[in-house]
Formats: C-alpha cells, structure tokens, sequence
C-alpha cells in the first residue's frame, strides 16, 4: 500500500516506538492522527513533524472504556482511515505476586482490550484496501519471567490479530502483526536495562524499528519478528518448548535479582 496521502491513526504516539514511528510515517507522506493522553506533549510532537498542517491529535484514555467509547463516536464522526496501527501498551516488570490488581488491570486493558475495542468500533471507517497493524512483541511468543502479565496480553494480541485477519480473508482488509524484540526507549526502567545488560540482551532502536514497520506495512507482510536470535527462540519455543525452558532456567535467578531491585527501589520512593 501506498504510505503517500494515507490517512494513519497511530495508537501510542507520544513516545517510544510510536513517536519514532511518527515521524517516520509522516516521512513518507501519510496524513497522522496521533493518540495520546495527554494533548500539550502530543500537540508539540505533532508540530514537530514534517508539515504538520495535514496532520492532528486524538486524546484519548485506552484503559478507560467508558470515555474511550465516545471518543470513538467522534473519531468516527470523521473522513475514513485507510490504517489503523495499534501501538499503545503498557508494561510491568516484576513477578506476579508483586504485582497489584492496577498494573495488571492496566497491561490487560491497555494491550488487547484496547485494540480489540477500537478496532471492532473502527472496521466500519477503515477504507478498502486497508490495513489494520497490531504491534506486539517476541515475548507475545514467549513466556518470559517478570513479564507474565505482559505475555499474556501480547500472546493474545497475537492470537486476536491471527483470527481477525482470517475472518477478514477476501474483504481487502490485511491484518498484520510486528513484533519487536527489546528496543531502546526511555519507557524502559533502570532494573530492566540493568538486566539486559548483565544478560547480554540484544536491543534496537526505536528508530530502527519504525523504519522496519514502514517496510512491513508497504510490502504487507503479514507476520513479522525482528531480531536474532529471538525469531530463532520463537520457532523454537512453538515447537520444542522444553528445550526453551531449560535454556531460560538459567536466566532466572538474573531476573529474579534485578525484579527484587525494582521492587525495592519504589518501595524506596
């Protein structure tokens, strides 16, 4: 598809990959809507951009279904979309039982709810040939410890776009699923980059990996994991998952250390 004059509503923009994404999107020529929560670092975002007359800002809350239906209703009140790219997610790096019922709320309703609402309300505004880009993560194909919320809503973000894009077979719209692997934001934590680093884990840059993403939506691949050796662990851990098992045993006592960490330093605050 055609990025020139597309009109793309970007979930997630106002940092990270969503924010590199911006900017390589409106390189290209499309026409943004931006999401966000709060409008003011949005708005400054957007006229950072590359004539940021054709572009324009969508505040609005994901986790709060209640709002986040009648900011729909005006969205919809708009000119079509012909992209719809859902971005947004939250993470919460720690064991589960560290965990309280709002960060799990949140990762739950921020990472599939979220998407599967929107675009159900959507379906009916996006233009054929159209796109619907649900970003995930390698660990959306692998359970990885200190992130077992997280998995769960990226293993189901997964699963939803599979399914959806199956139902949507013959219609004209594609449903593509991208997974990053780690990438270098500053929406990671001290403890989760200190652990990466003790592990040797491997990261990309957001800018990478929006570069990436424009080449996913043009060619339309249709699932697409970036990084080795995690697309390599993913086909592995889909078919011999105990081999995958035994290899991360070894890293958990490293997690494990680095989760305490996390959870003493806010403690701490």
């Amino acid at each position: 598809m055609r990025l020139n004059n597309s009109r793309i509503l970007l979930t997630g923009a106002s940092g990270g990959i969503g924010q590199a994404l911006a900017h390589a999107l409106a390189k290209q020529g499309a026409c943004l809507i931006l999401h966000g929560r709060n409008e003011t670092s949005l708005t400054a975002q957007l006229n950072t951009l590359p004539h940021p007359e054709n572009h324009q800002v969508w505040i609005a809350d994901l986790g709060d279904f209640t709002q986040l239906t009648k900011q729909v209703e005006l969205l919809c009140q708009q000119q079509h979309i012909d992209i719809l790219i859902n971005n947004a997610g939250a993470n919460h790096f720690a064991w589960l039982e560290d965990q309280s019922e709002q960060q799990i709320i949140q990762q739950l309703a921020v990472n599939i709810q979220a998407p599967i609402l929107l675009t159900r309300a959507l379906l009916p505004y996006i233009d054929r040939p159209g796109i619907i880009m649900n970003i995930g993560s390698s660990f959306g194909s692998i359970g990885y410890a200190g992130y077992s919320v997280y998995c769960a809503s990226k293993f189901a973000l997964r699963g939803f776009s599979e399914a959806l894009g199956r139902e949507l077979a013959g219609s004209s719209i594609n449903v593509l699923y991208f997974a990053p692997r780690a990438t270098q934001t500053t929406l990671n934590s001290a403890a989760v980059n200190a652990m990466n680093a003790e592990l040797g884990t491997k990261s990309d840059s957001a800018e990478w990996v929006a570069d990436e993403v424009i080449v996913a939506l043009n060619k339309q691949i249709k699932r697409r994991w970036l990084g080795w050796p995690e697309r390599f662990f993913v086909k592995l851990n889909a078919l011999f998952p105990a081999v995958v098992d035994k290899a991360l045993a070894k890293q958990r006592h490293i997690i494990a250390r680095h989760a305490k960490a996390a959870l003493e330093k806010k403690d701490s605050r």
